[in-house]
C-alpha cells in the first residue's frame, strides 16, 4: 500500500510538471508569434515605376522571409535580402536592361495599403508607387 501510494504521488508530480512546461511553451509561442508580426509591406502590389523612358507598370511580390520578384511584361526579376523594417522595404537589385546590367536599390514605405519610394540608380532617382492588390 505505501509503494502504491507513492507511485500515486510521483506520477501526479510528473503530470503537474508536464502541465506546467506545456504551460509554459504554449505561452512563448503565442509570444514570439505576437513578436514576429508581419511587416506591413509583406503582400503583392501593383507599382509604377517613373523611369526616364516612361512609366512602367508591374506586380511585386514580397514574402515574409525577404526574398520576392519584380513582375512585369518583360518577365519576373527575382529579389533576395529584402530587408522589412518597420513600414520600411529596402532592397537592392540587378536587372538586364537590354543586355546591360543595371544595379539599383530601392527604399520605400508603406502607408497602409499605398507604397511610396524610389530607386537609386546612376541615373538619379526613379520614383516608385504602388497599391496593395
Amino acid at each position: 500500500a505505501w509503494f502504491l501510494a507513492r507511485l500515486k504521488l510521483i506520477e501526479e508530480l510528473i503530470m503537474t510538471k508536464f502541465i506546467r512546461t506545456l504551460s509554459i511553451s504554449a505561452s512563448f509561442a503565442l509570444f514570439v508569434a505576437c513578436v514576429a508580426e508581419t511587416s506591413p509591406g509583406v503582400g503583392l502590389w501593383d507599382v509604377t515605376i517613373d523611369t526616364p523612358v516612361g512609366s512602367q507598370t508591374g506586380v511585386w511580390t514580397i514574402n515574409t522571409d525577404g526574398t520576392g520578384t519584380m513582375g512585369s511584361d518583360l518577365g519576373d526579376q527575382a529579389i533576395e535580402g529584402i530587408a522589412l523594417e518597420g513600414n520600411t522595404i529596402a532592397f537592392d537589385v540587378d536587372i538586364d536592361a537590354g543586355g546591360q546590367s543595371l544595379s539599383l536599390s530601392f527604399s520605400g514605405t508603406v502607408n497602409g495599403d499605398s507604397l511610396d519610394g524610389e530607386f537609386s540608380s546612376d541615373f538619379g532617382p526613379v520614383p516608385v508607387s504602388g497599391s496593395r492588390q
